[in-house]
């Protein structure tokens, strides 16, 4: 994984593209109008169960698009634009805002429900350019054509553009206009439609030799990982455990290494820096360890550590990198 250096990172995320995109492409074009999801809340889900299974199944993991873009570097501001009072998109608000998202309301502008978030968008990314001079990276969370205008005029300004959508939402012409195109299905963490469900992987949450007078960490006792589309919208489940939180933050730290230097072993310190990044809470002194290498030790079920050399390397656990 290469130092970020002084890369600094803006991302704007047309959410209401996002979750129309997501859930069409898994349940059929046009299916979310067909199905009125915009206006399914919470308090719908008991009369409707069938419904709701099918917003859970087309739920947006907002924290793995978050983990790529801070990729690029550090993520100096993310803003998420759509119809906030829409309760599809209310939903989301508790995972966003713990990823301190900003959100920014658009009203619908008519009865079709546009609500102009693709010139809201423009307008307020090429202002940040010219107020942040320092910006390197521009990522947009959308896919359809309205965004290529904008992917040119930040690539004619000197920026480099990652463009994130969902695959058969995304025009090939913004594919063309951007430095970088990902599809949704392709980021780390993310099961493609269609794809089989791979298996819950019991990591290893082991603590390290704790030293006389230490106390050692506390062990999970729930080893099933809550599924993202739950997390996303259930604010009263319970907190989940942190040496489960740490694990799957070294995973995903891991497959976003491989995939954007695209080779196995990476420097210990840069997956450091690649988690702190995603979590700057993260802190394996915290969790009960000495060291960084004393917890990537302790997740053998996740990656594996050489110390044969004086830069110690770290790379995901061969077992999981076809998944």
């Amino acid at each position: 994984m290469n130092d970020p250096g002084g890369t600094r990172v803006a991302v704007y995320i047309d959410f209401d593209n996002i979750v129309v995109s997501r859930y069409d492409q898994v349940h059929g074009r046009g299916q979310f109008q067909r199905d009125k999801v915009r206006g399914f809340s919470r308090g719908d889900r008991p009369a409707d169960p069938e419904l709701a299974e099918k917003v859970r199944s087309a739920t947006v993991d907002v924290g793995a698009v978050i983990d790529f873009a801070s990729s690029f570097g550090t993520l100096v501001l993310t803003r998420a634009y759509a119809d906030w009072s829409a309760p599809v998109n209310a939903d989301y608000r508790g995972q966003l805002v713990s990823r301190a998202v900003d959100l920014v309301q658009l009203f619908p502008a008519a009865v079709y429900a546009k609500n102009g978030a693709d010139i809201r968008l423009a307008v307020d990314a090429v202002e940040d350019m010219f107020r942040l001079p320092d910006l390197t990276h521009v990522v947009i969370v959308a896919g359809d054509s309205d965004y290529i205008a904008l992917a040119q005029r930040c690539r004619r300004l000197g920026r480099y553009v990652v463009g994130v959508g969902v695959a058969g939402s995304t025009s090939r012409a913004l594919a063309a206009a951007c430095d970088e195109l990902v599809t949704y299905d392709a980021l780390p963490g993310i099961t493609p439609v269609g794809a089989a469900q791979p298996p819950v992987q019991e990591a290893a949450a082991q603590p390290a030799q704790e030293a006389p007078g230490e106390t050692p960490p506390a062990r999970s006792s729930r080893r099933t990982r809550q599924p993202a589309a739950a997390a996303a919208d259930d604010t009263d489940a319970e907190p989940e455990d942190p040496q489960e939180v740490a694990t799957r933050l070294l995973e995903r730290a891991l497959r976003l290494g491989q995939e954007k230097d695209d080779a196995d072993w990476l420097h210990s310190s840069a997956v450091k820096s690649q988690m702190r990044r995603m979590d700057p809470s993260f802190s394996e002194k915290a969790l009960g360890y000495r060291s960084f290498s004393d917890f990537v030790k302790s997740r053998e079920a996740i990656a594996e550590l050489d110390e044969t050399n004086p830069v110690r390397l770290v790379r995901l656990n061969p077992t999981l990198t076809a998944q």
